[in-house]
């Protein structure tokens, strides 16, 4: 699914809303995770995961196609951790999957 039928869907939930407001709070809520994310904080959603930043040290990594050696620097990365009730959710489903 991509933001623009995550928009759609909810919109078709919730047809007192107007497609552009529900497009506008999703974009905020993204923002804000973003933000957070950027000044190192953990944005936790219950039940569905926590996001959270990793940070990789530089280190020596090697170009694949020439084999030389090259400098990675450090860097920040995104991470996400599912929430107890998603894991749940998800394995119902494969057990449901898996029983057909």
């Amino acid at each position: 699914m991509i933001k623009s039928e995550l928009v759609q869907r909810i919109s078709d939930q919730n047809p007192h809303l107007y497609q552009r407001d529900v497009e506008n709070i999703i974009n905020a809520i993204l923002g804000e995770i973003i933000a957070a994310m950027a000044r190192g904080d953990r944005v936790e959603l219950r039940g569905f995961g926590a996001f959270s930043v990793k940070r990789r040290p530089a280190r020596t990594g090697r170009n694949p196609r020439t084999g030389a050696h090259v400098a990675v620097d450090q860097k920040s990365v995104p991470f996400f951790k599912t929430g107890k009730e998603m894991r749940e959710r998800l394995n119902r489903a494969d057990e449901i999957v898996g029983a057909g």
